[in-house]
């Protein structure tokens, strides 16, 4: 009996210690995520102010689809850009009463396509809070079901590996009614409660590795976007300054680098409307899958960002 107290006490400690492993990785994950999240939701937000902007340009070209290098940027659309804009609007605004993780599923599901999907939703008078459920659970940061335990949801810590207290239990029932139990019964569910402890370790190993690769792909995506968004901010700024404040608002009148500035102001909300576009997370096609990381389109993404800041952004 002592010994089947020992093993059960032992696997209980373990399982916390492992629980506990997860939280902090989860809420590692979440704030790096929802820091991504809300960066790009303020960047798409303000390409509203750019359309408008920019549609007080007369006279001003076609700026069709950018591609080269193998970098494809798509075509100026200012309908486009304030739908977006208005959607990200309804996202920040919702962002509130959502809760830790919101801002951060908005970026594993994409933000561009989850702001014109917010937008249609507002217009049909759902509540913005359930527009956030839906992408939660769509991108879930905790991979199981149930959703991250930041979202509401009950992830690793409420699944079904979740050690029963029918089983860890019995050690804390240890000086009154385990005395009734055989000392074989209580060896065997010391063994059960070890067995699980096992799985459900085994378990949590996996979507901590999984946490631990997506907190590191939305970090090194993050530094990306901030230095693309700095670029932006100053080729908006000078832009507005040209236009709004110089009140030069005539193409045939830009000289060459005025021109040259405009075109690549056009060209870097291409880019940040593509990057913001990413979904950062995969989402597994099994219900208890692990999701996974879209290493592949992160990683095309930054070297998208880097060709175009070395070769037209530079200056």
């Amino acid at each position: 009996m002592k010994d089947a107290k020992d093993t059960i006490e032992v696997a209980q400690y373990r399982h916390k210690k492992n629980e506990q492993r997860f939280k902090e990785t989860e809420e590692e994950t979440n704030q790096a995520m929802d820091k991504l999240g809300r960066l790009e939701l303020e960047i798409t937000k303000s390409f509203g102010d750019f359309a408008d902007l920019f549609e007080k340009i007369k006279n001003r070209p076609t700026f069709k689809e950018y591609s080269k290098g193998g970098v494809v940027l798509p075509k100026y659309n200012g309908e486009k850009l304030k739908e977006v804009s208005v959607g990200a609007g309804i996202l920040l605004g919702g962002l509130g009463g959502a809760g830790a993780g919101a801002a951060g599923a908005f970026a594993a599901s994409g933000v561009t396509t989850t702001a014109v999907m917010a937008l249609g939703t507002a217009s049909t008078g759902t509540a913005i809070s359930s527009l956030t459920g839906v992408a939660a659970t769509n991108a879930t940061l905790a991979a199981l079901g149930g959703g991250s335990i930041a979202t509401g949801g009950g992830g690793m810590a409420l699944g079904t590996t979740i050690l029963g207290a029918s089983t860890l239990g019995v050690g804390l029932l240890v000086g009154g009614i385990i005395f009734n139990v055989t000392g074989g019964k209580l060896s065997e569910k010391a063994d059960e409660a070890w067995e699980q402890m096992e799985e459900a370790e085994g378990k949590i190993n996996e979507i901590c590795a999984y946490l631990g690769e997506l907190c590191a792909a939305s970090e090194k995506y993050y530094e990306c976007l901030y230095k693309v968004n700095n670029m932006y901010q100053f080729y908006l700024f000078n832009l507005r300054q040209m236009v709004e404040v110089q009140g030069n608002c005539d193409w045939n009148d830009f000289t060459p680098r005025e021109k040259m500035m405009a075109e690549n102001t056009v060209l870097i909300v291409g880019l940040l409307y593509n990057m913001c576009k990413v979904e950062l997370v995969k989402k597994s096609t099994q219900e208890n899958g692990i999701n996974s990381v879209n290493t592949k389109a992160i990683d095309s993404s930054i070297d998208n960002a880097n060709v175009m800041m070395k070769e037209k952004f530079h200056s």
